[in-house]
């Protein structure tokens, strides 16, 4: 086994649990520890990741850089990078589309630094076969960056293809499985407000039993994560509309989780709490 010095930008709840793999696979795992929360410290701490001082001492020590982000900060997180002059391997592996994954090659590739495209799917990989590293770009770099999560929970996939094609597979993913979401508790919401939200639950059980239509706790962990959602949903309006299709769904689905960003990060909120939000009554059976 090789070990490779990986910067990890930043570690939240999903890009804590992805140093964790690469960690687990004898890789020595750095962080930017300046303006960082209180909850990311703590993160940090307890999977020993080690702690740069400064943008350009994570740059100069390691020799791939892994970005996992909120979507609207990708880009910005990318300038610093390539301020620092990092030229080894950056991936990144935010919810974006591929006209800001070209702006973020073209950031970059001024300094030398080699760009591969990650697209996560799945839940922070906490567990064997839940999660997804679809990787594209150049066939040497990606089996470089797959190579540090061998053994892992965190699975790396190839995306044949240039940069790019990773992050169209991940949106359109994220398509349907969040914009689900947000239709299931949009419905829940005009159910309740006529008073027949358990009738809908009770159609929903017997004709689509494995949807969030038929399980509201599945709504409920949607709230504290709707503040990552909503810019993610922009995200693919964007790209969409690259495309030239309509970006009118994922738009409605941000304005839905746009709702929800007060429940940021709150573990407890119930699927009451959201359909409240949402300007309906609050229900009697959607928790």
């Amino acid at each position: 086994m090789v070990r490779t010095d990986v910067g990890i930008l930043h570690p939240g709840a999903m890009g804590a649990e992805v140093a964790a793999q690469a960690v687990a696979a004898g890789n020595e795992v750095w962080w930017l520890a300046r303006g960082r929360s209180a909850a990311t410290r703590q993160r940090a701490e307890e999977l020993g990741l080690r702690p740069a001082t400064s943008m350009a001492e994570l740059t100069a020590e390691c020799a791939v850089l892994l970005s996992v982000c909120p979507p609207a900060a990708a880009l910005d997180v990318a300038r610093q990078v390539a301020t620092a002059g990092f030229d080894g391997v950056y991936v990144e592996a935010n919810a974006i589309g591929p006209d800001r994954m070209a702006q973020i090659a073209e950031v970059l590739g001024g300094g030398g630094a080699r760009l591969v495209d990650g697209g996560i799917i799945g839940p922070p990989p906490r567990e064997p076969v839940t999660t997804r590293l679809y990787l594209s770009g150049d066939d040497n770099v990606v089996a470089e960056v797959a190579a540090l999560f061998d053994e892992t929970l965190l699975t790396p996939v190839t995306v044949a293809g240039p940069v790019g094609r990773a992050s169209a597979l991940k949106l359109a993913f994220a398509a349907y499985n969040k914009i689900s979401y947000a239709l299931a508790a949009e419905a829940c919401a005009l159910a309740e407000g006529h008073g027949v939200l358990a009738d809908l639950l009770d159609v929903a059980r017997h004709m689509l039993p494995d949807t969030p239509l038929a399980r509201p706790q599945q709504l409920a962990g949607a709230g504290p994560k709707a503040w990552r959602w909503e810019p993610e949903m922009r995200e693919i309006a964007e790209a969409w509309r690259g495309r030239g299709q309509s970006g009118a769904f994922a738009d409605a689905a941000a304005e839905t989780f746009d709702r929800w960003r007060a429940h940021k990060d709150d573990v407890t909120v119930t699927s009451e709490q959201l359909l409240a939000d949402l300007g309906g009554r609050e229900p009697d059976e959607a928790g």
